[in-house]
């Protein structure tokens, strides 16, 4: 399993429009935090996508969660492939992780995100965003549900994710 988080708030940025010379499109954001909805990711290699969110920033007790999540769905040992953020290397993650060998963890190297075919499928759903205003958590919420809905629907999709990270599966299985 591929894993990585990412995150969403009131004021993504604004992707480019149409409108008239001069007068540039107005989209008014709501939101104090720098983000709004965290999300923890992991994509298999069966095509596989689970998703956990959590308010705020992500830390490491959401990423325990997400572990804790992924489990309960696989129900058998698996290899956990994920970066090298704080929040892995976390006291509390690796006293869990000693506490769960059926989890094996293997690191991408140092600021090599495009070896990590889930931030594709994550990056697919943010894209989808561009402009999105939203007027609340639970509209976040929802509307990255219905992003990965989609992708689940989609095993082409995630196929090319996996080939795009340089990966040479020829088929989910």
């Amino acid at each position: 399993m591929f894993e990585d988080e990412f995150g969403l708030s009131f004021s993504e940025a604004v992707g480019s429009t149409w409108a008239p010379q001069g007068h540039p499109p107005f989209l008014k954001r709501l939101g104090k935090y720098r983000r709004e909805v965290s999300t923890l990711v992991g994509l298999t290699i069966t095509g596989k996508v689970f998703k956990r969110h959590f308010k705020g920033s992500i830390n490491s007790e959401n990423v325990i969660e997400g572990l804790e999540h992924f489990q309960r769905h696989l129900r058998r040992p698996f290899i956990l492939i994920w970066d090298h953020s704080r929040t892995h290397l976390s006291r509390s993650v690796k006293h869990y992780l000693a506490q769960h060998p059926e989890i094996h963890i293997e690191f991408l190297p140092a600021y090599a995100p495009e070896l990590n075919p889930e931030e594709f499928c994550h990056g697919n759903v943010k894209c989808r965003l561009t402009n999105a205003v939203f007027l609340s958590t639970p509209e976040i919420r929802q509307t990255l549900d219905r992003g990965f809905a989609r992708l689940r629907r989609r095993p082409d999709l995630l196929l090319a994710f996996f080939h795009h990270a340089g990966l040479s599966l020829n088929q989910l299985w």
